[in-house]
């Protein structure tokens, strides 16, 4: 990988873990504790507890990913950095502009 590939790939992690922690926010505002107090109907308290368990599975989904994205910022100026961590081939560069924080290439991600 080139140095100028390195960088727009550096300034797209940066931008998506901004974007991602921005996310985790406004996620983490929709997954709190519906109150038993609130006057909501059986089938509306039913819907809002279904509608935090699909915010809460993106949570976390989320935070694995930020997570993943983190250690590849700390990684990228490594030589290594973009190389299969099964194959040791080079990681096409649109898979990482695409999934930055692929580890593997599409053949051993497929296995």
């Amino acid at each position: 990988m080139d140095d100028k590939a390195r960088e727009m790939l550096k300034s797209k992690i940066e931008e998506t873990i901004k974007e991602l922690e921005e996310k985790i926010i406004g996620l983490e505002d929709i997954t709190q504790p519906i109150s038993p107090e609130n006057s909501l109907g059986r089938v509306s308290r039913m819907d809002a507890i279904n509608n935090k368990s699909v915010a809460e599975a993106s949570l976390r989904s989320s935070k694995r990913k930020l997570s993943k994205l983190k250690i590849a910022l700390t990684k990228i100026d490594d030589p290594k950095f973009g190389m299969c961590a099964n194959c040791k081939n080079q990681i096409a560069p649109a898979r990482l502009m695409f999934m930055p924080e692929s580890t593997k290439c599409v053949r051993c991600a497929d296995r």
